[in-house]
């Protein structure tokens, strides 16, 4: 007897398809445009359903191929948006066995040859039913080929053929198609709607189960009602009478919602080892790495939503005890650490899903999210460096030698001390300022620097190769431009010496007594080192060895020293690091 009753078992899902409008939940628009269409007698001739898995598509087109075909209980109605569900139409159809609604799954008759069938066989009229309905399921599928064969057949079908689309995928239907159908696009199941309908079949099948454990299985079935009465068929067997939510959780390997929460509260107050101790005790109890840190991104949106609209907080899917949190930590984290942590979390998923261990790869990015918690903001940062005190200028004599920036910082130092004579007024102030602040750049060299300080790549790499200059003295400067200079470096110049010095620079374009340019120089003595090592002996005998090798880079004894002294600089001890332990 036993075996009779599992041979006859129907899974929840179909057991409980909708059989009318009235049955389908959440896809009120669709209802209502079709009734409509019903009563007014302006039913198209091609539908297309579009929606995520599970929102009932294939089950719409069945309902309305019925309401199409139905012939009510008297066996005298016509078209109707509520099939009374006995007529023999209605009973074959809902049972697959109807010879005038056929149904293909696009996904395996993909061809032009199946679709040939089809336009072969609109020309027979239905042989017991009002209308011949064909349901093509998954239409995207379909080949370029398959979709131009029905194209014709499909925009001018005979009165008595319909068709109906149901896709997941909307955008790979040509618009070709979707022109010459009635379009419906299926909703996904609010949270409310999904678990009223879950308690409904629960409680039809004698299964008892948690109003948290419904809400688990909402949140896991994204929308979809199929997904959601399959899991609770999973969920029934696996209470054995009664389901908690310990019991989905543990079906699912989802971690538990307050868990993560506290574990989502120890990365956010930077407690690297209580986090660690956390994910641990979680991964032990049999969670999954990869579904706790989806856990923790879904839980960084939901808080940054919550931050910027109140009222997202009243989700049904989340418990009171999991609102009140979730609505504390929105007051009190900064929406730029929520965006960081939901950066990382998105780097960390990436990295436990190509990880060789996941659980290790998991511990590592927690605590670099930890270490995230600790960082400054842009505000804090400021204020810790307007705060440091600022080095000590030089008091060096004006020599070139100096720096351009600490020699500008000299400059006004001085400026503040030096005495104006009495009769001289506001323009001896400010001729004595001038002085001072362009005494700090004695020669060329140091004007070279000051560019170089700047970061003005272009007009550095102009001024070494197409400035000649003929005199130099603190705030004006003469000099031959080469025949390829560009035409406003001297204004130019100019302008930035102003920007950079807070002093105006007269800078002159002379006809005569250019010397060469930085460039011609600095190739001179290059060149000149390179003849003097080609004359070497040793050198002579390689290149005599090895006639296509060339001279590429010569480096003094003078430069050698040089570098070891660069290399011997003392480690600087006090650079602020954001990540060291205080």
């Amino acid at each position: 007897m036993s075996d009779t009753t599992n041979s006859g078992y129907q899974v929840l899902a179909r057991k409980y398809r909708p059989a009318t409008f009235a049955d389908l939940i959440g896809q009120d628009a669709m209802v209502r445009t079709l009734k409509n269409a019903f009563e007014a007698g302006r039913i198209a001739q091609a539908f297309i359903m579009t929606g995520i898995r599970g929102t009932g598509k294939t089950t719409t087109a069945r309902i309305i191929a019925k309401g199409m075909n139905c012939t009510g209980v008297d066996g005298t109605g016509g078209p109707t948006t509520e099939p009374c569900g006995v007529c023999d139409n209605c009973v074959a159809i809902s049972e697959g066995r109807h010879v005038d609604v056929m149904e293909m799954d696009a996904a395996s008759r993909t061809g032009v040859g199946d679709i040939r069938e089809i336009i072969d066989s609109v020309h027979y009229r239905a042989a017991s039913a009002r209308y011949k309905i064909y349901i093509i399921d998954e239409v995207h599928m379909l080949s370029t080929s398959a979709f131009n064969a029905l194209l014709k057949t499909l925009e001018e079908p005979p009165e008595h053929v319909k068709f109906i689309f149901a896709t997941t995928e909307i955008r790979k239907v040509p618009v070709t198609v979707l022109s010459r159908c009635q379009r419906f696009d299926l909703r996904r199941i609010e949270p409310e709607d999904q678990i009223a309908l879950l308690r409904k079949i629960a409680t039809a099948e004698g299964g008892e189960i948690s109003d948290e454990a419904l809400a688990l299985i909402t949140r896991a079935a994204e929308g979809s009602a199929r997904d959601a009465q399959s899991l609770l068929d999973q969920a029934i067997s696996h209470g054995a009478g009664e389901t908690t939510a310990v019991q989905v959780r543990a079906m699912l390997g989802l971690a538990d919602r307050g868990r993560v929460l506290d574990l989502f509260d120890l990365i956010m107050k930077g407690d690297a080892a209580g986090a660690l101790q956390e994910l641990s005790a979680q991964y032990a109890d049999g969670a999954d790495p990869m579904a706790v840190l989806r856990d923790l991104a879904e839980i960084t949106h939901w808080v940054s939503v919550i931050k910027i609209t109140p009222e997202a907080v009243d989700d049904p899917t989340v418990g009171p005890d999991e609102r009140t949190r979730g609505a504390t930590m929105a007051e009190a984290l900064p929406m730029r650490a929520m965006s960081r942590m939901w950066q990382l979390l998105l780097k960390a998923l990436e990295e436990v899903a190509a990880a060789p261990n996941a659980m290790m790869a998991a511990e590592m990015a927690i605590i670099r999210l930890t270490h995230m918690a600790d960082l400054p903001s842009p505000e804090e940062l400021v204020r810790k460096l307007q705060d440091t005190p600022p080095p000590p200028a030089p008091t060096g004599g004006g020599s070139g030698a100096a720096a351009p920036q600490g020699g500008m910082t000299t400059a006004r130092a001085q400026t503040t001390t030096q005495s104006v004579p009495a009769g001289g007024g506001t323009s001896a102030a400010l001729d004595v300022r001038a002085e001072n602040a362009l005494a700090q750049y004695p020669t060329f060299t140091q004007i070279v620097a000051l560019i170089r300080t700047n970061r003005d790549m272009k007009l550095l790499v102009e001024v070494e190769g197409y400035v000649q200059l003929a005199h130099y003295s603190p705030g004006r400067i003469e000099f031959v431009p080469t025949h390829d200079a560009p035409r406003d470096l001297a204004s130019r110049l100019g302008a930035r010496l102003q920007q950079w010095t807070g002093q105006r620079w007269a800078v002159t374009v002379v006809n005569e007594g250019g010397a060469a340019t930085l460039a011609a120089e600095r190739d001179a003595e290059a060149n000149a080192l390179k003849a003097e090592a080609t004359e070497h002996p040793l050198m002579q005998a390689t290149l005599q060895a090895f006639p296509s090798a060339k001279i590429i880079d010569i480096r003094t004894a003078a430069d050698l020293v040089q570098e070891a002294a660069v290399e011997a600089l003392p480690e600087v001890e006090d650079e602020w690091d954001p990540f060291e332990e205080d």
